[in-house]
């Protein structure tokens, strides 16, 4: 079972140890990990408590996805228009 509120995308990079995520459903929320396993827990803790913060401050949360997905997938290039 997923453990996360939101999806989650993870990106490996050229570094066999670097990998990135973000999730598309929760704007705003992204980190770094050495591992996928590692990207997993911090989102999942991370998710946690950026909910709290927002929370506190008052300000909107996204609604959790029902059916939230884990990808991981090469890192996409940015392309600048």
């Amino acid at each position: 079972m997923i453990e996360l509120q939101y999806s989650l995308i993870i990106e490996a990079t050229e570094e066999p140890d670097y990998f990135g995520f973000y999730s598309p459903d929760f704007q705003g929320f992204s980190g770094i990990g050495h591992s996928i396993e590692d990207c997993l827990y911090k989102a999942k803790w991370g998710m946690t408590e950026h909910i709290s913060l927002l929370k506190e401050q008052g300000l909107p949360v996204p609604t959790p996805n029902p059916n939230p997905k884990i990808i991981i997938q090469n890192e996409q290039e940015l392309v600048v228009a």
